[in-house]
């Protein structure tokens, strides 16, 4: 048994070359994501798709066009939208409302249903 201590995660990189010693470790932040009942290869995904973004004041639901307060009202602007501590509290807001996402007077759930493969 050996009393040596185990590597850290940087020396075992460093050891199979995938860094460079000295050289700082990269940052990666997920800072966004996006919710929609659309695959994101349908045609139509981007019209019916919201997002849950992080800002200075926390996570944020919005469809590009305006924000989303915490009982799901949208109103034009970011100035509305309820900032969020967590960003699973956003997401939970975001899956409630994607199916009745609206554009060109159709639902998320009717664009899917009209455009889905068979």
């Amino acid at each position: 048994m050996s009393n040596k201590p185990a590597m850290t995660m940087r020396e075992i990189r460093e050891s199979l070359g995938h860094t460079k010693p000295g050289q700082p470790d990269v940052i990666v932040n997920i800072t966004r994501y996006t919710v929609s009942v659309l695959p994101a290869d349908n045609i139509n995904h981007k019209h019916f798709a919201l997002y849950v973004e992080l800002t200075r004041g926390g996570w944020i639901v919005h469809d590009g066009h305006g924000g989303y307060d915490i009982d799901g009202d949208w109103a034009p602007g970011l100035a509305v939208a309820h900032e969020f501590a967590d960003y699973d509290d956003a997401l939970t807001l975001a899956k409630r409302l994607a199916p009745n996402v609206t554009a060109n007077g159709q639902t998320a759930t009717e664009a899917y249903q009209r455009t889905r493969k068979s």
